[in-house]
């Protein structure tokens, strides 16, 4: 009994050790892999591109034509080029572009007698999605 109390706090802090020092492995690979042109998040939430990688610090563009230094240590993440794009206009431009000409291609097939063909892309989108009511 006397053994299982002595046991137990030590495999606690063991854990509370090893848990740190994979953090810490994860943020230094991460960190390593900053390279100017990537597109990171800080620990404030703010999405920037990396201008610059030096020792201790980060250039990051946080606006076009305004950077800003941070601390590595300030990057919480670096993210795919999708998925920053994805964050920072909202979805890929490859996606915009697919869902733009079937709307497009929705407006031309409705009948031109009772739909005018100057809709909006909104518009068009909802006029496609709609059931025909005849």
């Amino acid at each position: 009994m006397n053994l299982i109390i002595l046991i137990l706090p030590l495999l606690a802090i063991f854990l509370m050790f090893r848990s740190q020092k994979k953090r810490q492995a994860q943020a230094q690979s991460m960190q390593s892999a900053l390279q100017p042109g990537s597109g990171v998040r800080t620990i404030g939430g703010m999405y920037a591109l990396v201008k610059a990688v030096n020792d201790e610090t980060v250039e990051l563009e946080v606006a076009p034509g305004v950077v800003a230094h941070y601390t590595k240590g300030a990057i919480a993440a670096v993210l795919e080029p999708l998925e920053y794009d994805a964050i920072i206009n909202g979805r890929p431009a490859e996606d915009e572009s697919v869902e733009d000409a079937e709307a497009v291609e929705a407006v031309a097939d409705a009948d031109a007698d009772e739909k005018p063909l100057s809709l909006s892309k909104d518009e068009a989108k909802a006029d496609a999605e709609a059931p025909e009511s005849k």
